[in-house]
């Protein structure tokens, strides 16, 4: 059984991306920026359009994972809004677009009992992501973040 999601344990890895494709990727750039170097007088052009191109697919990779985490942020906001629109007190529920992105981002770990109360102290001491965390007690795993 694995151990149960906490603070100090959330941040996760996808491995195909961080542990293959990027080290591959930049493996891939240090080999054309070698090559370029040590056969300069030949097929110049061409050893300098293996570097640009090794560039172009690491930042086709980053823009590939960024925009898939813009996504999950996206889907994570509208359940967050839902699920505060079912949980707080009608005064706070007027709120609920105050929040940031990034702090219903943070806020999808609190449990329900203590949502309504840390989404309260979130909208009224402008709280970081990092300290809405820290501030939760029972812990909501999201697993299916990557």
């Amino acid at each position: 059984m694995p151990t149960p999601q906490t603070l100090k344990n959330h941040a996760r890895f996808n491995p195909l991306f961080h542990f293959t494709i990027l080290p591959l990727l930049v493996l891939n750039l240090i080999f054309s920026i070698y090559i370029t170097i040590h056969r300069w007088p030949a097929y110049q052009h061409t050893h300098l359009w293996w570097i640009v191109m090794a560039v172009v697919f690491i930042l086709m990779a980053g823009d590939a994972r960024g925009s898939a985490l813009k996504a999950q942020d996206r889907i994570v906001r509208l359940e967050e809004r839902l699920r505060l629109a079912a949980l707080l007190p009608p005064a706070d529920r007027t709120h609920i677009d105050d929040l940031t992105t990034r702090q219903l981002i943070a806020l999808r770990f609190a449990s329900d009992a203590e949502l309504p109360a840390l989404a309260h102290t979130a909208l009224t001491q402008r709280l970081e992501p990092k300290a809405i965390k820290q501030a939760i007690i029972n812990w909501r795993a999201d697993n299916e973040r990557v």
